[in-house]
């Protein structure tokens, strides 16, 4: 590692965050725009890197890296990191897996919330002075109702959770990588199961699985056909694990009775995207994480994150590729 210790933003950070880093006395290496050519020239000498959601780091881009020990991402998804290659490089990749958990949940509970009670329309009604709307008794109660969530980790499982305890909902989940061991602290309010009931029983399904090529699509319209007309889709992970085409089938046909998403294959969305134009689904902007404080906390936790491992105190809950630790080049870096 050089004399000289640097990190590098390929983005601006909040407030709080960067006045944690001035005071570790790193020099801050701040790019004017996160475009992999403006970028490139500044990995020179570096040594971490704060990585928001604008750049991509490929391999490409990470070769021009000469000194680069840690790449630090504000947030939990690792997907804008080619971590293969920065295995292979001997760079540690480390995220912030917990600090937005109960922000995520929340706004997964408000689209569940407006699909359910059917805000966008009641306000649109009411706004043309069809107060009489009142009358078709069109939202509907979560008491008693079923919530399906493909994947139980930190999202799915709080989520779950205020569900079941607030409006008393059952839980089904499914998730194939939980063991049964770990699956038994949810023994006395969740019931594990195959994908398929869940889609078949579920009043309301909820994923919350990272995006890989193994769940590239993972669901798709034979899922679609198994959930009940009434049903709604919430997707708050990655829009790369649903079929969006079929999707957008079934919901231009009426088929399941609406979706929220917040997260598309394409971001932002073409203009001409036909999701814009269905008036069973709500739209935000990949925006689940991105209240004023969770921002500030994810920053802070990333620079945290990228001091500690630089500064040889070793890596956080967060790492991402633990096996890169046992390369010569890390042997002895961190203090006993």
């Amino acid at each position: 590692m050089g004399s000289t210790k640097r990190i590098l933003l390929p983005q601006p950070i909040e407030k709080e965050a960067m006045e944690l880093l001035q005071k570790s006395g790193y020099e801050i290496v701040l790019s004017p725009d996160p475009k992999p050519e403006t970028v490139k020239p500044l990995m020179k000498g570096v040594q971490g890197i704060i990585l928001r959601t604008g750049i991509k780091m490929t391999r490409e881009l990470m070769s021009h890296g000469d000194d680069l020990w840690v790449i630090s991402r504000t947030g939990a998804g690792v997907d804008n990191v080619d971590v293969a290659a920065a295995t292979e490089m001997g760079i540690l990749v480390t995220c912030v897996p917990g600090a937005h958990t109960k922000t995520v949940v929340e706004h997964t509970l408000a689209l569940i919330l407006a699909l359910v009670k059917q805000i966008p329309l009641m306000d649109q009604e009411v706004r043309r002075d069809n107060f009489g709307i009142r009358f078709k008794n069109i939202p509907r109660d979560l008491n008693g109702k079923t919530l399906g969530v493909v994947g139980i980790g930190r999202i799915g499982s709080e989520l779950a959770r205020v569900c079941h305890q607030a409006f008393g909902m059952h839980i089904l989940a499914h998730d194939p990588y939980l063991s049964p061991k770990a699956q038994v602290a949810f023994e006395d309010w969740v019931e594990f199961c195959d994908i398929e009931r869940l889609f078949r029983e579920s009043d309301i399904i909820s994923l919350h699985v990272p995006f890989s090529p193994a769940t590239e699509k993972l669901i798709g319209a034979k899922h679609l056909c198994w959930m009940k007309p009434d049903a709604f889709l919430i997707n708050t992970s990655r829009g790369g694990v649903v079929d969006e085409e079929a999707l957008i089938q079934f919901l231009r046909e009426k088929r399941i009775a609406g979706a929220g998403l917040d997260v598309f294959i394409q971001e932002p969305l073409d203009k001409d995207s036909p999701l814009k134009s269905l008036d069973n689904v709500i739209l935000t902007p990949h925006t689940a994480a991105l209240t004023r404080e969770c921002v500030t906390r994810l920053a802070v936790e990333a620079v945290r994150s990228a001091i500690d491992v630089l500064n040889g105190k070793g890596a956080s809950e967060g790492i991402v590729n633990p096996e890169v630790l046992s390369q010569p080049r890390w042997q002895g870096f961190f203090l006993d």
